[in-house]
């Protein structure tokens, strides 16, 4: 469905920093069906993502100088703010790091990267003349965002301090799960790392809709990508894979079911 805005705090935008732009577009254009729309910045290009020419995110090629840095593909998720400079102010108060930013995009909005005191990397969005993804809740959009955190306690006071969330926990098989509210909505969740997750450090995942998410796992597969969790029933919710694309970046399918 169409979006035509975003209040503090709910995920607005999605961007993908590759190592191989050219792979990454063959691989998600094949897999999701999305269109990729270059655009020429200073920086070099970016690439728009889009539905029906309706922007959802944007990729684009991680300079070398990043690369140097030990930067390597991944996903970030942008947050909506309503004013950037007052919300790096509670980043930074709450222990938070920033890491790029803050700037202008042009007439689009304003921007920053930036850190929990954990050290999960996310954006915040205050848009101006773009609001974000311009699609929601159809398949192969953005539906839900999941911190894996060591210190979930301090997540809890660390992000409602910045986005003013609402938290909802809950037990389930065999584990505690926070949900991130925005209102009344549910926008995202939150698990605890055990000593299984090995040395990944704390990070935000992506969950992108799907219409049958054993068929994307097996095209995963056939586009040169890797399946780390197999499809996998969530009990009330649907089925999802944790999937890695052909440059190691990481993102979650998932199958949604009605509840009965």
């Amino acid at each position: 469905m169409k979006v035509d805005q975003y209040f503090q705090g709910q995920p607005c935008w999605i961007e993908l920093a590759s190592l191989n732009i050219s792979a990454s577009k063959q691989f998600y254009s094949s897999l999701f069906g999305w269109e990729i729309i270059d655009m020429p910045i200073p920086q070099g290009i970016y690439s728009m993502i889009a539905i029906d020419g309706d922007d959802i995110g944007a990729m684009y090629q991680l300079p070398e100088e990043m690369v140097a840095n030990g930067d390597t593909t991944q996903w970030t998720v942008y947050f909506a703010v309503e004013n950037l400079d007052s919300s790096l102010v509670d980043v930074i108060g709450a222990g938070g790091t920033l890491v790029i930013g803050p700037h202008d995009v042009g007439e689009a909005g304003r921007m920053a990267i930036v850190q929990d005191p954990e050290g999960a990397r996310f954006a915040l969005w205050q848009a101006k003349n773009h609001l974000g993804a311009q699609r929601a809740a159809e398949a192969h959009t953005l539906c839900w965002v999941e911190l894996a955190c060591r210190e979930p306690q301090e997540a809890k006071r660390f992000y409602p301090h910045i986005f003013g969330w609402g938290t909802r926990d809950s037990h389930i098989e065999g584990m505690d799960y926070t949900e991130w509210q925005v209102g009344a909505q549910d926008i995202g969740g939150m698990m605890a790392m055990t000593e299984e997750w090995g040395d990944l450090p704390a990070h935000w995942m992506l969950y992108f809709t799907v219409e049958s998410c054993d068929d994307k796992a097996a095209q995963v597969e056939q586009l040169g990508g890797k399946v780390c969790v197999p499809p996998t029933d969530i009990p009330n919710v649907g089925r999802f894979a944790v999937i890695n694309d052909p440059d190691g970046g990481f993102f979650s399918i998932i199958e949604l079911r009605m509840v009965s």
